[in-house]
């Protein structure tokens, strides 16, 4: 078994392990959990460091022939895109159960959805199977389905339900655009995935164009993009702050991640839907940010603030070069940082206060100065505030849009603009102002809590000052991508 697997089965082993324990033995469940979060972690940036940044081809491959007739395979690698998702994906599993302490009820189950849910998200980034993919895409409903349904807030059931319902909508259409490709007589030497690619080109314009816009409705539902982000602000607000921190942190990133594998599979359809896809991102940029500005609840204004960012990812993948896909890519990681961040630390005062009303609050940062450090610096890296990781990848992702839309990318900065409002009025009304008598005496972050919060707001600095090697871990594939995708143009 090649450490891919061992990495990919791990939680899947740590879920069945917890299922064989006494459910009153609340202690052991929780520290099991921990513990193959952490190792999976561990392993996880071991892989990193034998990870070879000057190769664009896939690594550390494995591959068992599943169904010789089809092409599918148990086909494992991992490259400049699915690394860094990787490892963030590890990392913010490993967070969300340090935030998890409050959990009381059925921790048992708690702990092993949660297990189950990182084995789905590890399946999607290592996947090089397109079947492979969509099974490990649909094994991640289950768990989040009870998740957010068991555990929720006071609207929990309809949440889930609308989350999976949006979720299993657009799988549908992805599975249409799949089964239109391997219609084709496909070379079976490799996974169904290169076959696939390689059947791609040989396809007709416009069945080109409706694969891909079923890919972008099934992908573009998990993103979210404008208008299929329907159940974004309710799944977030009423899901638990540690789920959130993967629902936004990583499963949006899910959607990101399959749709720009298939603008590499079909360049020739993005090239013809450029503009329509750089509409959508720029007016989800907006449509997000200002929905974001009006907000009194601080998750659902994190929520729509999600919108805003990953259309700064659409909008690189739609530039079609190798700056706007180095941005897209920044940005998937930046806002995986700056949304866990921000999911972390309103779950921590939200236990605190029993309110996730802003207007509730005021100068918190005479009561709570740890709590006011590390929000603050959040929200300056979600504006994109030059010195955080989410100013270098809003630039790439600019750079990118102006090399192809020039002067259309005034929208933005109106979009950077918007942004910054919502930011700093959230910081005025957190931070500024009499401290209200009921916020007196609110603790503040303890030591357990400046562990998770302090090396997400570490790794918006660190790669926002010294960002050459979060570039460097994917300039070679992302190189190679460009390179395919310019060549296919120019062939056209």
């Amino acid at each position: 078994m090649g450490i891919l697997s061992v990495l990919l089965w791990t939680p899947a082993v740590g879920a069945l392990l917890l299922a064989s324990i006494p459910y009153q033995k609340v202690f052991i469940i929780r520290s099991i959990a921990h513990l193959t979060a952490a190792f999976v972690f561990l392993l996880s940036c071991w892989l990193l460091a034998g990870f070879d940044r000057q190769n664009s081809s896939l690594q550390f491959i494995e591959y068992f022939p599943l169904n010789p007739d089809l092409g599918s395979a148990y086909a494992l690698g991992v490259d400049g895109l699915s690394m860094p998702m990787l490892v963030l994906a590890t990392l913010l599993t490993s967070i969300a159960l340090l935030a998890s302490l409050s959990i009381s009820s059925s921790v048992k189950g708690y702990h092993i959805c949660v297990l189950l849910l990182e084995f789905g998200m590890l399946g999607v980034f290592l996947a090089q199977d397109w079947a492979l993919f969509y099974i490990f895409w649909e094994v991640t409903l289950i768990p989040l389905f009870f998740l957010i349904g068991r555990w929720g807030g006071k609207r929990r059931h309809t949440a889930s339900l609308n989350f999976v319902l949006y979720t299993m909508g657009g799988s549908i259409f992805m599975l249409i655009s799949l089964l239109a490709i391997s219609r084709y007589d496909l070379e079976h030497s490799g996974s169904l995935m290169s076959s696939m690619n390689q059947v791609a080109q040989g396809m007709p314009r416009y069945e080109q164009v409706l694969v891909l816009l079923g890919f972008l409705i099934g992908f573009g539902v998990k993103m979210p993009v404008f208008p299929l982000h329907g159940w974004l602000p309710l799944a977030h607000v009423e899901a638990p702050s540690a789920i959130s921190i993967l629902l936004s942190g990583i499963l949006l990133k899910m959607g990101a991640y399959g749709l720009l594998r298939a603008i590499v599979m079909l360049p020739e359809a993005a090239e013809i839907l450029q503009w329509p896809l750089a509409l959508l991102a720029l007016f989800s940029m907006l449509y997000g940010g200002l929905l974001a500005w009006r907000q009194s609840d601080l998750k659902a204004m994190v929520a729509y603030s999600s919108l805003s960012h990953m259309g700064v990812v659409l909008l690189g993948m739609a530039a079609l070069n190798e700056s706007g896909i180095t941005g897209a890519v920044l940005q998937m990681t930046a806002h995986g940082l700056v949304a866990a961040s921000l999911f972390l630390l309103v779950g921590l005062l939200y236990e605190r206060t029993l309110t996730r009303n802003v207007q509730d609050y005021s100068s918190l940062v005479q009561v709570m100065p740890r709590f006011a450090l590390f929000t603050t610096l959040t929200l300056l890296a979600a504006l994109g505030l030059p010195g955080t990781v989410g100013f270098v990848a809003e630039l790439h992702a600019l750079i990118g849009g102006f090399q192809e839309w020039g002067g259309v990318m005034a929208l933005f900065s109106l979009s950077v603009l918007i942004g910054a409002a919502y930011c700093m009025r959230t910081i005025g009304l957190l931070f500024t102002g009499p401290v209200k008598p009921q916020m007196r005496q609110i603790e503040d972050l303890r030591p357990l809590e400046l562990l998770p919060a302090g090396m997400l707001a570490g790794g918006l600095v660190v790669f926002g000052v010294a960002p050459a090697p979060l570039i460097y871990l994917s300039s070679a594939t992302i190189a190679q991508i460009d390179h395919t995708i310019q060549l296919r143009l120019v062939q056209e």
